[in-house]
C-alpha cells in the first residue's frame, strides 16, 4: 500500500487560508512525518484541538488561525464544506490532508463522525482582555464561577456566541480551551472572547448575579454593559461573589424544582437581555 499522502496546493483567492500555511511542507508527505508534523503543531503555544466539521467551519468563519487540518476523506470533506459552508470552503481545500481514519484515531481517539480534526492557535489573553474590557460594551459578558461540566461550558459559550455576547469568563480550575468544551461550542469560542480570569481580574460593568434570593427577573431590566453571574447547579454562587453583586437577580422555578441546567439559566438570562432590546 502507498503510505504517502498528497499535500494541498495553495490557490488563489480571496477567503481563508488562500496563503501558504506555515509548518506544511510542499510535496507527498509520509503519513508517519504527516502525524510527526502534527505532534509537533500541537505542542505550539496557544495549540487547540478542533474536532469535527462543525467547529472547524466555526472557527474558520470568524477567523481563528487554523494551522492544519487531517481528514479520513479529503473528497467527502470537501464536499460536505461546498454543500454547508461554501465561505470556508476554499481553506478546507487548501489546508486538508489525507490519512487513514486508524491513523487518525491516534491522534484525536474519539473522532467525530465527519472524519475531520485540526489544530488552530486561541487568541492571545491578551486580545480577549481587550474584548472584554473595550467600552462601551454593546452586550453582556457572561460569567461562570467554577464551573465543573465541560459539555455545559461549551453549551454556554455556543449560547453566547449565539446571541452576540462580548464574552465568557470563567473562573476555578476547568480549562475553557479545553477539546471538549470546543467540541461542545462547535468552535465558536472563535467568535466571542473566552477567558479563564480570578475574580478581581473581571471587567468593569454592573455585576447582576443569578440568586435564588434576588429580584424577580421580570421587573429587572439588563444593561448593555452588565457581567451575568451564574453558579454551579448544585451549589449556586459563593459568598465572595454574592458579595460583589451590584444586584442579585432570581428566575422564578416551580416549587420543588431544584435548580435549572447552568446552559438553560444562562439562555434565559441573555433572552431577557435581548428582549428587553426591541
Amino acid at each position: 500500500m502507498d503510505d504517502t499522502v498528497d499535500e494541498p496546493v495553495d490557490q488563489p483567492g480571496d477567503g481563508p487560508g488562500d496563503e501558504p500555511t506555515d509548518g506544511l511542507v510542499e510535496g507527498p508527505m509520509d503519513k508517519d512525518e504527516v502525524v510527526r508534523a502534527w505532534r509537533a503543531a500541537e505542542r505550539e503555544p496557544g495549540a487547540v484541538l478542533l474536532d469535527g466539521f462543525h467547529a472547524l467551519k466555526h472557527a474558520l468563519r470568524f477567523g481563528g488561525d487554523v494551522r492544519r487540518m487531517l481528514t479520513a476523506d479529503r473528497t467527502a470533506l470537501r464536499a460536505l464544506a461546498a454543500e454547508l459552508a461554501g465561505d470556508v470552503a476554499p481553506a478546507v481545500d487548501a489546508l486538508a490532508v489525507e490519512l487513514p481514519q486508524a491513523v487518525l484515531r491516534t491522534l484525536a481517539p474519539r473522532l467525530h463522525p465527519t472524519g475531520v480534526i485540526a489544530l488552530a492557535v486561541r487568541p492571545s489573553p491578551e486580545a480577549n482582555l481587550a474584548a472584554l474590557a473595550g467600552r462601551p460594551r454593546r452586550a453582556p459578558v457572561v460569567l461562570l464561577e467554577n464551573p465543573r461540566n465541560l459539555g455545559n461550558v461549551g453549551a454556554v459559550i455556543r449560547l453566547a456566541a449565539g446571541f452576540g455576547a462580548t464574552g465568557v469568563v470563567t473562573t476555578g480550575d476547568l480549562d475553557p480551551w479545553h477539546p471538549t468544551v470546543l467540541r461542545g461550542s462547535a468552535g465558536l469560542h472563535f467568535a466571542t472572547a473566552v477567558e479563564r480570569l480570578a475574580l478581581p481580574q473581571l471587567p468593569a460593568g454592573p455585576l447582576y448575579v443569578l440568586d435564588p434570593e434576588g429580584a424577580d427577573i421580570r421587573d429587572l431590566p439588563f444593561p448593555d454593559d452588565a457581567l451575568l453571574a451564574f453558579g454551579t447547579e448544585r451549589h449556586g454562587v459563593s459568598a465572595e461573589l454574592k458579595a460583589r453583586a451590584d444586584r442579585l437577580v432570581a428566575v422564578p422555578m416551580q416549587p420543588g424544582v431544584s435548580s435549572f441546567n447552568l446552559a438553560t439559566s444562562v439562555a434565559m438570562g441573555l433572552f431577557h437581555w435581548m428582549s428587553g432590546k426591541r
